[in-house]
């Protein structure tokens, strides 16, 4: 008999769950095209989805931000958090600030080094692991929703990542030497994103724990926006999350880019 307890499955996921309300519904699938698709239409249809999660064994059409394709193999963890916050639209980069918290202190009690590299993924020994699309809807001068999508390289063969993302990427499995179990990492990202979602609602500054595992901050960047490229060292985020650079003519506030360390700049530009 196949062994499906390390499916992510709804019984699986809910067994010794310990949050309070994240991940209390499940909406689990084999494959789909992108879990950030599925969860936007929940929450645009119902209004009781609040912390339901959507998560998929594998996706055809998972996209990363400027609508750049994301390779989802069997074996990593695809999934979507659905949430209605109490907050207006220019704080809600702190949901991504949130969940780069919450997978970086996971894979940390695992033993490997993940730091977060600004603005939405997470690294180890320099190589993406993890990637963060956070998505909103907007009423008036408030969020709707918000549709936090996380993936994570967890027990995937490195050697099938496409050559062009192989220099750069890895995964849990790789860096560790062993298989990871799904369901429990699954169920340790829930608990500690509900955690630092909590604190985030009532008001607290989360930015600190995020600099604290930033492998950004001190670097020397080249971060390219839609509208220009800014080369300098990355000093600090503000309240906002925008990435503070101290540049040759002063210093730059970045809310949004692409941003690249100045020792890969000259091999990827």
């Amino acid at each position: 008999m196949k062994d499906h307890s390390n499916i992510l499955t709804k019984k699986n996921v809910l067994k010794g769950l310990s949050t309070t309300f994240i991940g209390k519904k499940v909406f689990h699938f084999f494959d789909v095209t992108s879990t950030n698709w599925i969860a936007k239409q929940l929450a645009s249809q119902f209004r009781d989805v609040h912390g339901a999660i959507v998560v998929s064994e594998t996706q055809s059409g998972g996209k990363g931000r400027y609508n750049r394709p994301w390779m989802s193999f069997m074996g990593g963890l695809w999934f979507s958090i659905i949430l209605r916050p109490s907050m207006s639209p220019s704080d809600s980069p702190h949901l991504t600030h949130a969940a780069g918290i919450a997978v970086t202190k996971c894979i940390r009690t695992y033993g490997l080094d993940a730091r977060i590299k600004w603005p939405n993924d997470v690294l180890i020994h320099g190589k993406k692991v993890c990637g963060i699309l956070t998505e909103i809807s907007t009423t008036l001068d408030m969020l709707d929703y918000a549709v936090v999508g996380i993936g994570v390289n967890v027990n995937i063969d490195t050697s099938s990542f496409p050559e062009d993302i192989r220099e750069n990427a890895t995964a849990m499995r790789h860096e560790l030497g062993k298989p990871i179990d799904r369901v429990k990492l699954l169920q340790e990202i829930l608990v500690e994103f509900e955690e630092t979602y909590k604190k985030l609602e009532k008001g607290y500054n989360i930015l600190d724990e995020w600099k604290s595992l930033s492998d950004t901050i001190g670097r020397e960047v080249v971060v390219k926006t839609v509208h220009k490229t800014i080369e300098g060292v990355a000093t600090g985020i503000d309240s906002k999350g925008a990435l503070v650079v101290k540049t040759d003519k002063g210093m730059e506030r970045i809310l949004s880019g692409e941003c690249i360390y100045a020792r890969h700049y000259a091999r990827r530009s």
